[in-house]
């Protein structure tokens, strides 16, 4: 038993690394704890470090300002100027996001690590958190066994809880109305990737920009979701599709067909006509692996008693494009700073920690309600809807503010005249409109984030009625 600890991180994933700095630069005694060896730090599965690796350039800043560390090659993988959507009849090109990095996520974290220990942080490896200790309905520590199997407790008086969707900690948590257990079937994509050689066969931009990420919409290919090639350091790419069950089933059920997310992975491998002889490299162990993420807006708090969220473990991966890495670092710096005024200032109470909420509503999460419904309305289009709609529902401008979450005013007259010639995309066009409403009131609703925590239940209750209502009017339909 150890209770000399200000601030406890459980997870030396994304967000807990950088949690774990900013608490101790702070000032506050802390400890992080991750199940993995030193050399694979926030590894997620035996397959490795499960991602498509990118992000944006913003948020490396973020990190560099905050932390005061310099980031560069080998961590940051391979510079690429933006984020490119290619409709399913590779006709439109849309913009999805600005200037960023593949990172090399082994060596990241190895750095990341360091930095920790520099800046005075008792990271222990092989300790695997297996639930949190709770007295008189507190959370006061952790539990779980170490590098030996043996049963370890430690109490501190803030936990970061960096462990992962399927984390152990938020779904342990006494009962309460603010943070979640569990995240809906229905807002979770399968995803897997490969990191790989290939031969590069011919020239052809929109399957492969040795300068820009790619993602393909094809709801054949990735129902509900998405394909992606994302070019690295070497010869290499980081490959790979994310599909929406109910999507898959009823696209398979429409088929006649029985393909799991595993086949296909290697059908969009195949399809791709530039990139031949494919090899997954397995340096660090990390060359093939599938996992399950979290595409709606992050919790609605990511605040209990004693206790601060950050990345996959309160669903903060991007609606839209099921990327965490960016948000997973914002939250930990904002997580870690947070906690160590809090243990200067005396003061542990859900009403102080409360501020890490506000905070991280200012600085991204303000934006993710009004993503999670533009993700639900794409989910409900077809292969021939998402072409007709790219071709003249948004201008490119348009489509690429929606994709921040942001809401440009849609020219409605122009854009409607164009939608006649093709009457049977009219269904469409409305809920485009009724998307475009909802996303709307959403972010008016963010901008009004309850700064304390006795105005979050009213709150609460409306945001999830607008959610509900736009899930209502859109169900899944790839076919």
């Amino acid at each position: 038993m150890q209770n000399d600890f200000d601030v406890i991180v459980a997870g030396a994933g994304m967000s807990g690394q950088l949690a774990a700095i900013m608490a101790a630069k702070g000032g506050a005694r802390t400890i992080l704890l991750d199940r993995n060896d030193p050399q694979e730090a926030g590894k997620k599965t035996n397959w490795g470090w499960v991602c498509g690796d990118a992000c944006a350039k913003a948020h490396i800043d973020f990190i560099e300002k905050e932390t005061g560390l310099k980031l560069s090659a080998p961590e940051l993988d391979h510079k690429v100027d933006g984020v490119y959507v290619l409709s399913p009849d590779m006709k439109n090109r849309f913009l999805f996001e600005g200037e960023g990095y593949t990172l090399d996520r082994p060596k990241y974290a190895r750095k990341m690590v360091k930095e920790a220990i520099k800046q005075g942080v008792d990271y222990r490896p092989k300790h695997e958190v297996e639930g949190p200790i709770i007295e008189n309905g507190e959370l006061v520590g952790v539990f779980g066994k170490d590098q030996n199997t043996q049963h370890f407790e430690i109490r501190g008086k803030i936990i970061i809880d960096g462990l992962g969707m399927a984390s152990t900690l938020r779904r342990r948590l006494p009962p309460n109305e603010f943070v979640e257990k569990d995240v809906k079937i229905e807002d979770i994509e399968s995803t897997g990737r490969y990191i790989a050689t290939f031969d590069h066969v011919k020239e052809d931009l929109n399957y492969f920009d040795p300068n820009n990420a790619i993602i393909h919409l094809n709801q054949l290919l990735a129902p509900g979701g998405y394909g992606w090639v994302f070019p690295k350091s070497g010869g290499k790419i980081n490959i790979g599709i994310g599909v929406e069950k109910k999507s898959l089933d009823k696209r398979n059920e429409k088929l006649g067909k029985k393909d799991t997310l595993h086949k296909l992975i290697d059908e969009y491998v195949e399809w791709n006509p530039v990139l031949k002889n494919m090899k997954v490299d397995e340096t660090d162990h990390n060359g093939k692996g599938y996992w399950s993420v979290a595409v709606r807006r992050q919790f609605d708090s990511l605040v209990y008693r004693n206790y601060l969220g950050t990345g996959d473990a309160v669903a903060m991966p991007n609606p839209i494009s099921a990327g965490g890495i960016g948000p997973a670092m914002v939250a930990g710096i904002l997580a870690g700073k947070t906690a160590a005024e809090a243990t200067a200032a005396k003061d542990t109470s859900m009403e102080f920690l409360w501020k890490y909420n506000v905070r991280f509503n200012e600085a991204y999460g303000n934006k993710t309600a009004g993503l999670e419904v533009f993700r639900v309305f794409l989910q409900s289009l077809n292969n021939e809807q998402i072409n007709y709609g790219m071709s003249h529902f948004l201008t490119k401008e348009e489509a690429t503010a929606m994709s921040y979450g942001l809401v440009p005013e849609i020219t409605i007259a122009s854009t409607f005249n164009k939608v006649l010639s093709g009457l049977s995309n009219i269904g469409a066009f409305k809920n485009l409109l009724y998307a475009h409403g909802k996303m709307k009131k959403l972010i008016e609703l963010y901008k009004k984030y309850p700064k304390e925590v006795s105005g979050f239940k009213a709150w609460r209750e409306t945001v999830d009625r607008e959610i509900d209502e736009a899930k209502a009017r859109f169900p899944v339909n790839p076919v």
